[in-house]
């Protein structure tokens, strides 16, 4: 494996991302916007608000076709009008921390799985941390989880963390662009799970995640890759 040397410890804002992929459509309803929320317009005229995703997962659905985002689960990091950032939860990467990133082995661990957290800046290392204090987070993003700040200590923050992934990239989205997405019903949306986040299983993340949600989306993750396919 060759190494590769990353820049850690990124966080990028909203608004500088370039584009990627996202979303499925939560419950949409007429009103002024508000702050945290984007607007949109209906097919009647109405100007429609969409609700953050911070905190979200997006789950990809089984005929999405960019190949980046098949079958993938997205926790959404930031969602605003200036934007929104994520992180690709179930694709592992092809480097190692001590190789790659070796100033994060004391707080990911020597071995560990650099992930491909999505498309944009895929040099850039965004670490993200379950926080024994979530105000030690740089930005965060649910509960006491949260993206660790430019300029953070490693050795503070293997006191300040209970448990920590690092990803290459991201997935970013510009002003208005998941909420179209969101709007077309391309993906699902799901409430992230602690366990979800740190889960190590990642080729069974997708299904798990959709066959909580019951009903038809029990039959989506039981669909083959190829759907042909019976």
């Amino acid at each position: 494996m060759a190494e590769q040397n990353l820049e850690p410890s990124v966080v990028a804002r909203a608004e500088e991302h370039e584009s990627g992929r996202g979303g499925h459509r939560r419950e949409c309803r007429r009103s002024r916007s508000a702050p945290g929320s984007s607007a949109l317009h209906g097919r009647n005229g109405y100007k429609w608000r969409i609700e953050s995703l911070k905190g979200q997962l997006l789950i990809a659905g089984a005929t999405l076709p960019d190949p980046n985002f098949a079958r993938t689960v997205v926790l959404v990091c930031e969602h605003s009008d200036e934007g929104a950032l994520g992180l690709v939860l179930n694709r592992p990467g092809d480097l190692v921390v001590g190789e790659s990133a070796p100033e994060l082995a004391d707080l990911i661990g020597e071995h560990a799985v650099i992930d491909s957290g999505g498309p944009v800046q895929t040099d850039a290392l965004l670490v993200l941390a379950e926080f024994e204090d979530p105000q030690h987070a740089g930005i965060q993003v649910v509960e006491n989880v949260g993206l660790v700040g430019d300029g953070s200590e490693i050795e503070d923050l293997v006191e300040e963390t209970l448990r920590a992934r690092v990803f290459a990239g991201y997935a970013g989205w510009g002003p208005g662009q998941l909420d179209a997405e969101l709007e077309r019903e391309d993906w699902f949306v799901a409430p992230a799970g602690i366990d979800d986040i740190f889960n190590p299983d990642a080729d069974e993340l997708w299904a798990r995640v959709l066959a909580r949600k019951g009903a038809h989306f029990a039959l989506v993750a039981r669909m083959p890759i190829d759907p042909s396919v019976n």
